[in-house]
Order: structure tokens, then sequence, then C-alpha cells
């Protein structure tokens, strides 16, 4: 299926954003060898910093291959950041939807199309200490079942040395380098023809975002956690530690009522 053409919006959004993207950092750029030339594809990205977006669409831009990110479909509705959204191709989610595959329906689209569909597939910055990729939601696999398309991780780090995340002020000196090291596409053929369960986009998110995670390794020559950070889990966890240290201090409390009534 032959590539969509870049388009007027995305090439002047590129006019904007490519000049500021030179000179803030520095670029080293792998494995773009990976992107597939043509047909439909998903990349799925790890997220660090609020600037990376940019930071990995100049990369997908070099590539001829435009990614197309996804987003609220509300943003699409109203003034020039509507017209924007839309004019580069980006990817309304309905997360209103009842059907989970419904509100990715504009992705499987757009895959189908032979367009290139970028997942965050954490959903949000990441919430490691270190920076590590942490666990993902299913969107990404379940479009991917859904279409059997190739899926290319992509790793990516320094920009969040730019812009950590959620930091209200760049560090802009000494210029930091982005670093991107995309892979080969993620093996997801046993998981072709059979129901998705959420047992199964579970696995298979899995499988996805260890490439991912890998690839990372890889750019910072060490070693990931061998369990990715949840935030759920450490929620659950947060509340047992405040319920034993609320406990503890409820037991000294008590104590020492007793020993004011003796």
């Amino acid at each position: 299926m032959p590539r969509r053409r870049i388009g007027f919006w995305y090439r002047f959004a590129a006019v904007l954003c490519k000049p500021w993207l030179v000179v803030l950092i520095k670029r080293d750029w792998r494995g773009m060898e990976h992107i597939p030339a043509e047909g439909g594809f998903i990349t799925a990205v790890n997220h660090n910093s609020h600037v990376d977006p940019f930071a990995y669409a100049h990369f997908q831009y070099n590539s001829g291959r435009v990614p197309r990110f996804l987003a609220k479909s509300g943003l699409f509705t109203h003034g020039f950041v509507g017209a924007a959204m839309r004019g580069t191709g980006q990817i309304p989610v309905y997360r209103e939807s009842t059907d989970a595959l419904s509100a990715f329906r504009a992705a499987i689209d757009a895959v189908e199309r032979g367009e290139c569909v970028a997942f965050y597939p954490e959903g949000t910055l990441t919430r490691d200490p270190d920076g590590w990729p942490m666990t993902a939601k299913t969107g990404a696999a379940r479009v991917a079942l859904q279409t059997r398309c190739p899926v290319i991780p992509v790793a990516q780090w320094g920009a969040n040395e730019l812009l950590p995340p959620y930091a209200r002020k760049p560090r802009l000196l000494p210029r930091k380098t982005h670093h991107v090291l995309a892979g080969p596409p993620v093996d997801l053929a046993r998981f072709y023809g059979h129901e998705m369960t959420p047992e199964l986009l579970k696995e298979a998110t899995e499988v996805i975002m260890a490439a991912v995670t890998a690839q990372l390794e890889e750019i910072r020559g060490e070693k990931a956690p061998d369990r990715p950070y949840d935030p759920r889990r450490e929620r659950i966890e947060q509340r047992r530690r405040t319920q034993a240290e609320t406990g503890a201090e409820t037991g000294v409390e008590i104590s020492h009522e007793g020993e004011n009534s003796k």
C-alpha cells in the first residue's frame, strides 16, 4: 500500500518546530532502517518528557514516514488546534465509547490506509523514578492484533534531560542529546487468531514493552528493573504503608491512654 503524502499542515508544523529542535538538542538516531518504507504500521514509544513528542516526531519525519499520534477526540473539534490536528492527520481516540475496539477505530482505519500510528503505550509520562518504561495500556496491542501490522519498538532518551517529567523549566545548558533507537518488528504471531481477552492483550502488551525497554537498555548502557513500575500497584502499596503507619500511631495513642487512666 503506498504511503500517504506528508501534506501542507505537517510541513508547516515542521517549518515551525524543526529549527528550535535543531538548536536545542543534538541527535543520536539509530535504527531508521527498521521503519517500513510502505504500508501501515505502529510504533510503540516510551514517554518521559513533555518535549519528547516533538523530538520523536522529528526523527519520524526525517524517516519519510510521519507519525500520526493518538489524542483525545475533543481536541479535533475547535479552532486552530482542531484544524491543525485534523490537517496533520492525528488520530482521535473516542474514550467515551463503551466498546474498547471502537475507541481505536480511527487508529485501525489509519493503519489500514497505510499510515504510521505512533502509540505511547504507557498512556502518560512514566512515573518510574529512574525514567524506565512503566506498565502499559493495551491499545497498541489491540490495534496490532486487529490489523496484524508490524509493531516497531522505539526507545528515546534525552528529551527528559532537557525537560524532566513534570518540571516547569527546561535545562538548556549544556546542550542535550536526543537518543532514538528503533528496533525490528515485535513478533506477535503467536497471538493471532485468538480471542482478544484481557489476559491475551496484557501478555501481548508486555511483549511489546519488553522490546521497547530492551532498546532503552541499549541506549542507556544499563539494565532496567526486573519488574516495570506499576502505578496501580504502587498506589495499593502506598495505602497499605499508610494504614500500617496509622495503625502503629493509633496503638501508641491507646497505650498512652491506658497509662493515663491508671
